[in-house]
């Protein structure tokens, strides 16, 4: 007797599936990744500075519940669908709510034991901008525009900006995501991937995916593909010498740009962005090549601010 398989059956027979996207799981992200800094903070040369992201990703994980998810229309699904493009391009879709999300995160800090006494004055600027100011510097950061005299209040906005993007991305299906011609930005929000990451556990185990600076969504990409042109020529990988090879720099000749591997083979424990946060030496050497960062950490805008006319040197605040 024959029996004609459903879609759903044939999907099932299928063990070599692997999703296609993953969507964040927006209720333990942050406190996954506040655990992971606080853990390569241990010996690591900018200890300090991971400590204190630590302290704002704490915030971001007591923000992230109580942010409302807008329904997302299903024309905006259906447009992205037929055009192979971004599901909600972050600059087009900030929903007004991440203002709320901005000053849950400076009453966190504000009452945060230990802060440094230097980020207070920042936190007090950002409270006092408008929602319109604060709505353009937030665009500048999402096309990478930031600048010198913003540097300091960079990485609180970016902060509250993943906690409402990501929070809508969690609410998402493979099945909503659409696929988009260019693969090398995220599928969901438009924006640059902070690392990739070799994933291990369930089907997902021995791929690699992409990680959203912005909303967190990681998408498949084969190995053999740079992650940012998307050539598969000249594409190695360096890292540091008798490191455990945790995160390795993925190098592409056809376009000149570098972006981190995160590898959970080797650590399982390793998160993207974290362990991006916390390699800052391995970017150092990469400095002395010919390769360029493709794409910042959204956290660490000091680090990739050009400075504007009229404006002072961009340099870190003193966390000591």
């Amino acid at each position: 007797m024959q029996r004609i398989l459903q879609p759903g059956d044939i999907e099932a027979l299928d063990h070599t599936r692997f999703p296609r996207v993953l969507p964040p799981a927006a209720s333990s992200l942050f406190a996954e990744r506040a655990a992971r800094l606080r853990q390569l903070a241990d010996g690591n040369p900018i200890a300090d500075y991971l400590l204190f992201v630590a302290k704002i990703v704490d915030a971001q994980h007591q923000a992230v519940a109580h942010v409302p998810v807008p329904t997302l229309a299903d024309d905006i699904k259906a447009r992205a669908q037929q055009h192979g493009m971004p599901l909600m391009p972050a600059l087009d879709h900030l929903d007004p709510a991440w203002h709320d999300v901005l000053d849950s995160l400076i009453d966190t800090l504000a009452r945060e034991d230990g802060l440094p006494e230097a980020l207070q004055p920042l936190l007090g600027a950002l409270r006092e901008l408008s929602h319109a100011e604060r709505d353009d510097i937030a665009r500048k950061l999402l096309q990478g525009e930031g600048s010198a005299r913003d540097v300091g209040i960079s990485p609180f906005i970016m902060a509250a900006l993943q906690v409402s993007f990501s929070r809508l991305a969690s609410q998402l299906t493979d099945a909503d995501v659409p696929y988009t011609d260019t693969a090398s930005v995220c599928p969901v929000c438009a924006s640059a991937p902070v690392a990739s990451v070799l994933r291990i556990g369930g089907q997902a185990a021995g791929h690699r995916y992409l990680h959203c600076g912005t909303c967190a969504t990681e998408w498949h990409m084969v190995r053999v593909k740079c992650s940012h042109c998307e050539s598969t020529k000249g594409v190695a990988y360096q890292g540091i010498e008798n490191d455990q090879g945790v995160v390795t720099a993925e190098t592409c000749s056809e376009c000149g740009t570098y972006r981190k591997l995160v590898n959970q083979e080797k650590d399982p424990l390793a998160e993207p962005l974290a362990d991006d946060l916390a390699s800052l030496t391995l970017d150092l050497l990469m400095g002395e090549t010919r390769f360029q960062r493709a794409s910042p950490n959204p956290l660490l805008f000091v680090a990739v601010a050009e400075p504007q006319e009229g404006d002072d040197a961009a340099l870190p605040p003193d966390l000591s």
